[in-house]
């Protein structure tokens, strides 16, 4: 779809004539405003002004959460709550930019119970790049699981064709062995043909070198170091279709969902629980879809997470398309927004994880763009603070060297001078841990100021051999590992 042919129509048929439908007979008064008010920043646009006759309702509901774990738990509390009221999982749904949002998502539905279906796709877990590259963790955990091996043995293409899939499966069967046991016996051999049997050589020498890891490295370390060393990354890098760079993006997520997880072990037996899990044909159901696929779609609670600068509007479609490219991310917002019939809530968080470092992050200027007469800011309780719901000043920016010089930080920084710092107890993060504990004295010593990526300056309090207990001037005291700590 190209909104150019509809922009072009009265120019290449001249004397058309142009009716507009402008009542709107789904969302309630304040919905509708809030998305007019919105989609009225597009310049490429054929004006019209939608109003509707039904009540003003609920106003457009905005959040803050810390980050991308508490935004999931947020909406599913609040999903909790909307169904103890009587209304229908049928009509409440979780509208996100990008796939690898959804992930989130469905582990917190799993661990509350509450059933759900994705549309327009399949789950996270059940995504091809997902399930390919859980394969080769299953055989590097357990070196027995033919079907992960079989899925991964040529993935990336390797040469090792049905020919040799073959000759492994005969005999795997005569000696009651898995395949793996029988490849090793059979490159020794000339049942195989040499190039083949030198390139079953290298995967086998690799899952060892990989299982070899696994009491040494940390499960969150050696995931990227498998997708990485047996070209299955670069395998996406090269590849030129348009889905590529969202498979990218799923495998990175892959590997941060990885971090509350003590091993790859306990990481594999949850997926096996997320993907066990099934629900009736009959039974009520969250649905859960990207902005895309929702177009035509409507519910009575629409749910809008991540409206942050770079996931949306989207970084990619900023650089590739500039200004149509943004005004293409305005009209997705819109179309979220007027999915909703009774009420529209939207979040944002505070930090991201961006290619496996922690962020800042800047809320999306289509906050800036809603009108503060239909939009109430929501205080979530969210140890990220008070946030501002105010200009966002991403048209002045430039581009930063680090997170901390982001306008987020700034405004971090104003907090505090203003005298809005947190005080709380020191709790350990989840997910910030992905390095072993160690007996071994710190290098750091108490009262040194240190700096975090994630956290920023602070002072050590604490130090309790690798583990640190640390001050932080922004976000108070933190349990941290050393080796996440620069000195200053």
């Amino acid at each position: 779809a190209d909104v150019d042919n509809i922009l072009r129509f009265e120019k290449d048929f001249p004397g058309a004539k142009v009716i507009r439908l402008e009542r709107n007979y789904r969302s309630k008064a304040h919905i509708l405003a809030a998305a007019s008010h919105l989609i009225a920043h597009n310049e490429g646009r054929l004006g019209k002004t939608l109003h509707t006759e039904d009540e003003d309702g609920e106003k457009v509901n905005v959040a803050c959460a810390w980050d991308s774990e508490e935004e999931a738990r947020l909406i599913g509390d609040e999903i909790e709550r909307l169904q103890r009221n009587g209304e229908s999982l049928d009509e409440i749904a979780i509208l996100v930019r990008a796939s690898f949002q959804m992930r989130e998502f469905e582990d917190r539905f799993v661990t509350l119970g509450l059933p759900y279906r994705v549309i327009g796709g399949p789950r996270f877990y059940e995504r091809a790049e997902i399930r390919d590259a859980l394969a080769y963790f299953r055989v590097v955990v357990q070196p027995a699981d033919d079907l992960a091996f079989e899925r991964i043995v040529n993935t990336p293409r390797r040469g090792l064709g049905d020919a040799t899939l073959k000759i492994l499966h005969a005999y795997a069967r005569a000696h009651s062995v898995p395949l793996t046991q029988a490849a090793a016996v059979l490159i020794e051999t000339e049942e195989i043909k040499p190039k083949p049997r030198g390139a079953l050589r290298e995967v086998l020498d690799m899952f060892e070198r990989w299982r070899s890891e696994l009491d040494t490295t940390a499960h969150t370390e050696l995931a990227p170091i498998i997708l990485d060393e047996s070209g299955y990354t670069q395998m996406w890098l090269d590849d030129k279709s348009p889905d590529a760079p969202g498979r990218l993006e799923n495998l990175k997520e892959l590997v941060r969902s990885m971090e509350p997880y003590e091993s790859m072990t306990g990481f594999l037996e949850h997926v096996s629980l997320v993907m066990d899990t099934e629900t009736g044909e009959q039974e009520e159901k969250v649905s859960l879809m990207t902005l895309h696929s929702a177009k035509g779609l409507e519910f009575d609670t629409v749910f809008l997470p991540g409206w942050e600068e770079g996931l949306f509007p989207h970084q990619r479609a900023l650089d590739e398309s500039g200004k149509a490219g943004l005004e293409e991310e305005r009209r997705l917002a819109y179309v979220g927004i007027t999915r909703a019939k009774q009420r529209a809530r939207i979040y944002f968080a505070s930090n991201r994880r961006i290619h496996g470092l922690w962020q800042s992050s800047i809320p999306s200027r289509f906050l800036d763009e809603l009108p503060a007469s239909s939009v109430d800011v929501i205080e979530t309780g969210s140890v990220s603070g008070n946030w501002g719901y105010g200009a966002s000043r991403f048209d002045k920016r430039e581009t930063f060297s680090s997170p901390y010089d982001t306008p987020g930080w700034q405004r971090a920084q104003n907090r505090k001078a203003s005298g809005q710092q947190r005080t709380s107890s020191p709790r350990l993060i989840e997910g910030e841990v992905i390095a072993r504990s160690s007996g071994t004295a710190s290098a750091f010593a108490k009262g040194e100021r240190v700096f975090h990526q994630k956290f920023g300056y602070g002072k050590v309090t604490s130090i309790d051999g690798n583990k640190l207990t640390v001050d932080f001037e922004m976000s108070g005291p933190k349990r941290v590992i050393d080796s996440f700590l620069e000195k200053h």
